[in-house]
């Protein structure tokens, strides 16, 4: 597996993201998608946030404990730290070492949920997250859109704990929606937009049709 391009300084893997709201099948794509990319022979990290270093980890149950009172603001600088330390410890190192990684989410997720979400400014969200990441973005990040009612269900049905962001308010899970195809529709070159709601072998194969096509990724 050679380097897929070169991202800036000697990072030359392929940072790929995943983001919807909650129940759309994200988990299952992002592990579905790195098992066949690694059968075909590449070194993929998959990895999640907020999460995926020590501290991190550390963060994530603070922030997504349901019985947390956590003000807007301090949320959203809360997810930042978790992606700073997350980049430093676990992304850039990957990337660095030409690997693929495979997060279950990202900065869209603090775009969507903090700013369209809770109502802390876009820019502000933004700028904070352009200082945690060291302006590192996603080469392409893959939004799982899905009926907001269809995703409820799912959430409802799928029996596990509810978090702080899941138990939103009415409106909340709406606004996060809307912002995910905001995004790719402002950044389509770095955006693929799929229907959630087909079987999941179907998604799968077009994503990995998506990586191969426009992204030189070998299968």
């Amino acid at each position: 597996m050679g380097p897929y391009h070169q991202k800036g300084c000697d990072m030359t893997g392929l940072f790929v993201v995943f983001e919807g709201a909650d129940g759309t099948g994200k988990s299952t794509q992002v592990s579905a998608t790195a098992q066949a990319l690694q059968q075909a022979g590449h070194e993929v990290i998959i990895t999640r946030e907020p999460g995926g270093s020590d501290v991190a980890e550390a963060l994530r149950s603070l922030v997504l404990d349901p019985t947390t009172t956590v003000d807007d603001m301090t949320e959203t600088l809360l997810f930042a730290a978790a992606r700073a330390d997350h980049m430093a410890k676990t992304i850039r190192p990957a990337l660095d070492a030409g690997k693929i990684v495979i997060s279950d989410r990202f900065v869209g997720s603090s775009v969507a949920y903090q700013s369209a979400g809770r109502g802390v400014s876009q820019h502000v969200v933004e700028e904070i997250n352009q200082y945690a990441t060291g302006a590192v973005s996603p080469d392409i990040t893959i939004v799982l859109d899905m009926d907001t009612g269809l995703a409820d269900t799912r959430r409802d049905t799928r029996g596990t704990v509810v978090d702080r962001m899941e138990s939103a308010p009415d409106g909340f899970q709406e606004a996060v929606r809307a912002s995910f195809l905001v995004q790719a529709e402002t950044a389509p070159e770095r955006h693929l937009v799929i229907n959630a709601d087909q079987p999941a072998s179907t998604i799968t194969d077009q994503i990995l049709t998506y990586l191969q096509t426009h992204h030189g990724v070998t299968l």
